[in-house]
């Protein structure tokens, strides 16, 4: 469950906002002055979600390696003709 809840609050209730997070694995949303700023989030998550950042990096970084005397236009149209055709199966 994801919780949103303002910065003063938040300051207010950290040692409940920490026990909801690493016992009910609940993420906080904490917004400050109506806008999001940061999360809460339980380690467990945190972990997974820098892995997939890893991932995601290092595949727009060889995508970008691969594609880089290509204009752009045609790129976009290989990797959307790839992506349609691996959608298929």
């Amino acid at each position: 469950m994801v919780k949103e809840i303002n910065a003063v609050q938040f300051r207010q209730n950290l040692g409940e906002m920490l026990n909801q997070v690493q016992y009910r694995h609940d993420s906080i949303l904490i917004h400050k002055d109506g806008k999001p700023v940061a999360a809460l989030v339980d380690a467990d998550l945190f972990a997974r979600i820098r892995r997939m950042q890893d991932r995601f990096d290092d595949l727009t970084s060889r995508i970008a390696d691969a594609y880089a005397q290509t204009p752009a236009a045609e790129g976009m149209a290989e990797i959307d003709a790839l992506t349609a055709e691996i959608r298929k199966h």
